[in-house]
């Protein structure tokens, strides 16, 4: 019988699926990628680049495979962060240092870390890339998926062991599959963009929970933040329509003065805020990672750091598999990782959506509830430590590449 081209396809070559790539590069796993963007080249940073909030497991993710370093350099650490709610009295603060932590996690610009995600793939020669193209068909043959790829110089037919959607929220893997989403609409739109203060963040990162939603003030490289603000839809309107002049003044009504005054703003988006969950996270040979899988809210920066669980605890899997001389899209292999993974997600999407439930509430009872909760942050070191645990992507049993381990050895798996 012929074998397939790939043992692993991954569809989607952003920051899950690229990362994916990597972690299985010291496998002996034959990879091919398919991206529908070409990556763009190496250009001085710019002020309005989007960022990502990297929890610890991330960063050890990261360093296992050997490209923290390079987004070390492009990254700001976040040393502080204060958690307050407008108009009430509830404030909580937590601090890297005193909890034995350099730091509680970092901020870094996404083109960094596509760079440095990219510079490692390059030259890898188990990989071989499709870009710019995209699957325009998937036929599952029982021991194989046969994958029409559409570049540009026409279409291939690829056949692969295992299909790996990394290909985003409105995954066309996904729906060419015929899976379905269970999506929740919390009526809110998140505005981003990037904001300079006349005072240095020094590392400190701001949650304020406003009266329509979370809005995110993070520290960047260069003493600049990384705004995420959270707003109703017809308010989106009007803040994405005011001048820059504008804009700051509203912003600065809500953030108060904690950094000064707000001095610039960079180009400004909106989108609108989703929790959005595929129906089933497996089908045949064909599994969904990151977005593809579960679409978060932004509170509390959780969406890209589950994802990459996802991507250590699949790499294990699969690289595990493929040593043992075992078939990677075989679905005792698949059902097994998504068993692994299930109490993480379960766990990460009820904290997320429970923030944006519990502080888009304005009832006197939950207000006055929560105000104490994060008053006694402040007094129990045990309540803080378990949401800086919740938080961080710790307290459940990690991967091996989440502890900062290789793939290569035989351990076993330990708390984070």
């Amino acid at each position: 019988m012929r074998e397939p081209g790939a043992d692993v396809l991954i569809v989607g070559g952003g920051m899950v699926g690229a990362s994916l790539a990597l972690a299985l590069a010291g496998s002996p796993i034959r990879l091919a990628m398919v991206e529908a963007v070409v990556p763009r080249a190496a250009e001085q940073p710019s002020y309005d680049d989007r960022s990502t909030a990297l929890a610890p497991t991330s960063r050890r993710v990261f360093q296992a495979l050997g490209c923290w370093d390079a987004i070390a350099a492009g990254a700001a650490a976040i040393t502080h962060i204060h958690v307050s709610d407008q108009g009430q009295f509830g404030i909580a603060r937590l601090d890297a240092r005193s909890e034995g932590l350099d730091a509680l996690g970092h901020v870094v610009p996404n083109r960094v870390l596509g760079q440095a995600l990219h510079s490692r793939l390059a030259g890898q020669p188990v990989l071989r890339q499709y870009c710019p193209a995209r699957v325009v068909a998937l036929e599952d043959v029982g021991d194989r998926v046969r994958v029409t790829i559409e570049g540009e110089q026409g279409a291939e037919m690829v056949e692969a062991r295992l299909v790996v959607a990394a290909d985003g929220t409105r995954s066309p893997v996904r729906e060419q599959l015929g899976l379905g989403v269970r999506e929740t609409d919390y009526g809110q739109v998140g505005i981003i963009a990037n904001v300079t203060p006349d005072q240095d963040h020094l590392g400190r990162a701001f949650e304020r929970f406003t009266r329509e939603g979370p809005l995110a003030l993070l520290p960047l490289p260069g003493g600049h933040l990384s705004l995420v603000w959270t707003v109703h839809q017809s308010r989106a309107r009007q803040l994405m329509a005011l001048d820059d002049a504008g804009f700051l003044q509203r912003l600065q009504q809500a953030f108060g003065y904690r950094l000064g005054r707000l001095l610039r703003v960079g180009e400004r988006a909106c989108y609108p805020l989703h929790l959005v969950r595929s129906d089933a996270r497996r089908s045949g040979r064909v599994v969904m990672v990151g977005n593809a899988a579960h679409t978060l809210h932004p509170v509390a920066g959780q969406g890209f750091n589950l994802a990459l669980r996802d991507v250590a605890e699949l790499a294990e899997h699969l690289h595990r598999a493929v040593v043992a001389g075992q078939d990677p899209g075989d679905a005792r292999l698949l059902d097994s990782y998504l068993r692994a993974r299930t109490p993480d997600y379960r766990r990460v999407v009820g904290f997320t959506d429970g923030l944006v439930r519990l502080f888009s509430n304005r009832l006197p009872g939950l207000t006055l509830g929560r105000n104490l909760g994060l008053s006694m942050l402040g007094v129990m070191p045990e309540l803080r430590r378990a949401l800086m645990y919740q938080a961080m992507g710790r307290g459940v049993p990690l991967p091996r590449l989440a502890r900062g381990l290789p793939l290569t050895a035989d351990e076993d798996v330990v708390h984070g």
